[in-house]
């Protein structure tokens, strides 16, 4: 009986001449938007590969993502639109063509956040620094989850659904949520500090406390720190953020301070001599910047040198390569001046 009245209603309400225009209103568009899709934006694709932007293949993609349904339904809407119809259906269609175009807008603010993070890895490819992944994805993952979430509140919306108290439960359930998992939370808050603010990198040597070691990574709750014995340490990225960290890859230059004791029956003159033997070395190698070099003191059993130098580099391998040979270029030369080393002696003078 329904689908009767139904009938009767098209049929009464509408010619035959507006159902036949109206069919070729549809039959047309869906032509039109098929060309589009299978010449129009073939020839863009092959275009947008001649430029050295990515954000034209962004346009390209997302016009690549919309799939024929869509074009039959938009074909099919505006087709409608010279008909009378309900208007109940006229709310079903405009429901219909707002969750499509909510759906496919949403994907295509995902495709712009996506290039956006893969422009800023290669920005930071280029400047020769790392970007984390993790972060990276946990990142894109919340930029996903926040689009959706507003796609279909909208859509809820739409459908004239009071989303009031929905977003108020929400956040009634985001703090009990947030209660329960405070540590995890107060954990992922702390890689992003660290994402954004940098004290450290994947790659950096780092010192925490007594630990010391190479990031390896940087994840949502954890890092992991490759230690000097070779083992791995796991540390929650709160507790990195709530410490003191010396991170020896920002450090431009080393200063290097050490210290020689020769033998108390060494003459002026050669003390002098060692002053000016300890110069030169040090001003010869590559990597180091001499500071001072001074005799410094009378000990119990030496006469004490002190050496400041500099180093223009951070790394640790090059600060040893380059102490051991001023260390031997030292002993070289000194053992060719005949002064000898000290070391911890006490003498003993016996009186008759």
């Amino acid at each position: 009986m329904i689908t009767d009245d139904i009938f009767d209603f098209f049929l009464k309400t509408n010619s035959s001449k507006a159902y036949i225009f109206s069919g070729m209103i549809f039959l047309g568009l869906f032509l039109i938007f098929k060309f589009f899709d299978s010449y129009f934006v073939y020839i863009l694709q092959r275009a947008t590969k001649k430029t050295k932007t990515n954000w034209d293949d962004v346009v390209v993609d997302f016009l690549e993502g919309i799939h024929w349904p869509f074009y039959v339904y938009l074909s099919f809407y505006i087709a409608t639109l010279f008909l009378v119809l309900p208007e109940v259906l006229n709310k079903i269609l405009s429901y219909g063509l707002f969750i499509f175009i909510v759906f496919y807008i949403s994907k295509g603010l995902i495709n712009v956040s996506t290039q956006g993070f893969e422009d800023y890895k290669q920005k930071r490819k280029k400047a020769n620094k790392s970007a984390s992944e993790s972060m990276i994805a946990v990142m894109r993952f919340m930029v996903k989850l926040i689009i959706w979430t507003v796609a279909l509140l909208m859509v809820i919306s739409n459908f004239g659904i009071n989303i009031t108290p929905l977003v108020a439960s929400l956040g009634i359930g985001g703090i009990a949520i947030g209660l329960a998992l405070q540590s995890v939370l107060g954990d992922l808050f702390s890689a992003f500090a660290i994402y954004f603010d940098k004290p450290f990198e994947e790659g950096d040597f780092i010192i925490v406390g007594n630990d010391m070691g190479v990031v390896k990574h940087i994840g949502i709750k954890t890092t992991r720190i490759q230690a000097l014995g070779g083992q791995e340490l796991v540390m929650s990225n709160s507790e990195l953020t709530s410490t003191r960290i010396n991170n020896y890859k920002k450090m431009n230059i080393r200063r290097i301070v050490f210290s020689f004791g020769v033998e108390y029956d060494t003459g002026v003159d050669k003390l002098k001599k060692i002053k000016n033997i300890v110069t030169d070395v040090i001003k010869k190698e590559n990597h180091s910047k001499l500071d001072r070099v001074h005799f410094k003191e009378f000990g119990d059993s030496s006469l004490n040198f002190e050496v400041v130098y500099y180093i223009d580099s951070s790394d640790y391998s090059v600060y040893m390569d380059t102490q051991e040979k001023i260390n031997l270029k030292i002993k070289e030369l000194l053992e060719k001046e005949g002064v000898n080393f000290a070391f911890p002696s006490t003498s003993i003078y016996m009186k008759k």
